[in-house]
């Protein structure tokens, strides 16, 4: 089976499964989509989504975050992961808007990727779920699940973004970037995963995970690191 015929038998099940999937954080136009992503890196959706309606009832545009002090947003996104850092690029990044871009956010992976705190992956999201540019976000969870079904080396998120963008149809990234996060979530997690349960891992996984999903075996870290293992031995 080649790689695109298996990526084929995935999207299958993905829309079956996915057919329309939310976008998992709350936010009420490009620029609060870009300041929740932005908060999302290291940590979880819930805990984004718990802080989010609260500021951006507050501030939903540059202008209002800017009257906002750094010391501010902190407060109110205390819960989430790095927050001292992520309000400061908050703040940092709507200043700049109003400077640099008449207030608007930009619609260039470019001009984004300028932007305190947007990496590619945020920058990504941003053009394909605010603007419906095609592009394919990779976070962890995207990450893992390439990697478990042979779609990717899985060395780095750059190269795992390019293997997929090979076997994926562009007309299919924007949906399938959500699709791939839920089944990530819900059915392929990247601890005491019950292979032999996965749908997609037991028909599609790797060889050395589908033979663990016929084992019925339980993929926590020490079983990755068991067939991480086994893969180097082959290929010396």
């Amino acid at each position: 089976m080649t790689k695109k015929e298996k990526a084929a038998g995935i999207l299958e099940i993905l829309e079956r499964l996915y057919p329309d999937p939310p976008i998992p954080l709350y936010h009420t136009n490009a620029y609060t989509m870009c300041i929740a992503v932005l908060l999302s890196a290291h940590t979880t959706d819930k805990s984004v989504n718990g802080a989010t309606p609260t500021l951006f009832k507050l501030a939903d545009n540059p202008a209002a975050m800017v009257k906002l002090s750094p010391e501010r947003i902190q407060e109110i996104i205390r819960s989430v992961g790095l927050s001292a850092t992520k309000s400061r690029n908050v703040w940092n990044l709507s200043r700049i808007l109003l400077e640099k871009h008449g207030g608007k956010l930009p619609r260039t992976m470019e001009d984004l990727e300028e932007l305190p705190g947007v990496g590619h992956k945020t920058a990504s999201v941003v053009m394909c779920q605010a603007y419906g540019v095609p592009a394919f976000p990779v976070d962890t969870h995207i990450h893992r699940l390439a990697e478990r079904w042979g779609l990717s080396t899985g060395k780095n998120v750059e190269k795992t973004e390019e293997d997929l963008k090979a076997v994926f149809p562009r007309e299919k990234w924007i949906k399938l970037h959500l699709q791939l996060i839920y089944y990530g979530r819900e059915h392929c997690p990247a601890r005491n995963h019950d292979l032999s349960r996965c749908e997609i891992c037991s028909r599609f996984g790797t060889a050395e995970v589908r033979k663990a999903s016929r084992s019925k075996a339980v993929l926590d870290k020490a079983a990755k690191d068991s067939l991480v293992s086994a893969r180097r031995k082959k290929g010396k």
